[in-house]
C-alpha cells in the first residue's frame, strides 16, 4: 500500500486528482533499453532471468529515477512474467519478443492453462520490498498486462500484426474465449495484489494491443475481464493503458481506471471532453500522457514545443500525470529524456 511517507508524492497527488508541487512525470520503459548502465547490467542475463532477479530488478527500476529525477519508478518486469512463473511454456526472444511455446487453439489448452500462486513471483516480492526502502519517497508502479493482451500472445504464439487467430477464437467462440480471458483476469489479478500486497504505490494495467479492436467488440469480450481486474485492486491508484484506443478511452475508464493512460494519437483535452460526454456523473478524469515517444529524436526546439502542448492541454483534466505516448524507444539519447524531465518539471 503506498505509504504516509509518500502520500504527497506529486505523481500519487495527480492520480488523485489534487495539485501537486509539480508535473509528475514518468516514462513507460524509462528502465531498461535507453540506458548504457543497464545494457551493461544485463549483459549475459536473459531478459525472464533478470525479471526474476530482485537484486537486478532492484538495480534495473532505479537507474532512470537517479538519472532522470523521475516522479515515480516502473517495476522492471514484463507482462509474460506472470504467465512463465505460473508454468506456461515461453521464452523472449531478442528482436522478437515474448513467443509462446504451444499456442492456444482449443477449449482443451484453455483448460491445461495454469492459475498463478503468488509463491510463483517470490522474486517480484522481495525486489518490490527492496525498491520500497530505496526509492523513499518516490512512488513505485506496479503493472501487469491485461487479459486480452496477453490471450493475444497466448493465441497468436507471439506478436502479431493483425491477431487473425485471436479474433477468430473471439467471433467463432465466444464461451471459449470467456473461458480463457476468465483465467486470464484470474492470474493478472493474482499478480497485481501481490505487488499491492509488497508495497507498491500504484498500479497500471497494459491492455497494449486493445487498440486492434472496435469499441462494441471490446465492450462485449473485454472490459468485463478488465473489470474484474481492476475491481479487485484496492488501495492505490489504478492506471489503464492501451496503444490507440482513442475510440476505446471511455469503455476503459469504465474497467475502473482511476487514470485514463493515452497514447499521442488524440490530444489530452480531447480525451477529457470525450470521457466527460460518455460519463458525465462520473467527473473530469485524471488523465496520463501523451508524448510521442519518437518527439524525443527531433530537435531541442520541436520536443520543447510538443512538451509545452501537452503541459497544457492536460490542464482540461482533474490531473495528469506526464508521460510518453508508449514506451521509450531503445536509440533515445538519456542525455535528452534527462532534460525533458527537466523542462516538464519548470513548467
Amino acid at each position: 500500500m503506498a505509504t504516509d511517507m509518500n502520500a504527497e508524492a506529486p505523481l500519487l497527488v495527480a492520480a488523485r486528482g489534487g495539485t501537486p508541487s509539480r508535473t509528475p512525470v514518468w516514462f513507460m520503459r524509462q528502465a531498461g533499453r535507453s540506458l548504457p548502465e543497464y545494457r551493461k547490467l544485463r549483459e549475459g542475463t536473459a531478459m525472464l532471468d533478470a525479471c526474476m532477479d530482485p537484486e537486478m530488478v532492484c538495480e534495473i527500476t532505479l537507474q532512470p529515477v537517479r538519472r532522470h529525477d523521475m516522479d515515480g519508478a516502473i517495476l522492471y518486469s514484463d507482462i509474460v512474467v506472470p504467465l512463465k512463473a505460473a508454468g506456461v511454456d515461453l521464452d523472449i526472444v531478442p528482436g522478437t519478443g515474448p513467443v509462446i511455446a504451444n499456442p492456444i487453439r482449443s477449449v482443451a489448452d484453455v483448460d491445461r492453462l495454469p492459475q498463478l500462486d503468488p509463491s510463483q513471483v517470490q522474486p517480484v516480492v522481495e525486489a518490490i520490498k527492496l525498491l520500497v526502502k530505496e526509492l523513499g519517497d518516490v512512488p513505485l508502479i506496479g503493472f501487469a498486462g491485461a487479459p486480452f493482451t496477453l490471450a493475444s500472445y497466448l493465441i497468436e504464439g507471439g506478436p502479431s500484426k493483425n491477431y487473425e487467430r485471436t479474433k477468430a477464437l473471439m467471433h467463432s467462440d465466444p464461451a471459449t474465449w470467456h473461458k480463457l480471458l476468465g483465467k486470464l483476469a484470474g492470474i493478472t489479478g493474482t499478480f497485481l495484489r501481490t505487488q499491492v500486497e509488497a508495497g507498491v504505490s500504484a498500479v497500471q494495467l497494459f491492455d497494449s494491443w486493445a487498440g486492434a479492436l472496435s469499441e462494441r467488440v471490446y465492450r462485449e469480450l473485454v472490459l468485463p475481464h478488465s473489470t474484474e481486474v481492476l475491481g479487485s485492486i484496492e488501495g492505490v491508484p489504478r492506471i489503464h493503458f492501451g496503444v490507440g484506443t482513442g475510440e476505446l478511452l471511455p469503455a476503459m475508464r469504465s474497467a475502473g481506471a482511476d487514470v485514463v493512460g493515452v497514447d499521442w494519437r488524440i490530444p489530452l483535452n480531447v480525451a477529457v471532453e470525450r470521457l466527460v460526454a460518455a460519463d458525465p456523473a462520473a467527473g473530469k478524469p485524471v488523465v496520463q500522457g501523451n508524448l510521442d515517444p519518437t518527439v524525443l529524436f527531433a530537435s531541442w526546439e520541436a520536443i520543447e514545443r510538443e512538451v509545452r502542448r501537452i503541459h497544457a492541454e492536460g490542464k482540461a483534466a482533474a490531473g495528469h500525470i506526464f508521460n510518453l505516448g508508449h514506451g521509450v524507444l531503445p536509440d533515445t539519447d538519456p542525455e535528452v529524456i534527462t532534460r525533458t524531465v527537466e523542462l516538464i518539471h519548470s513548467l
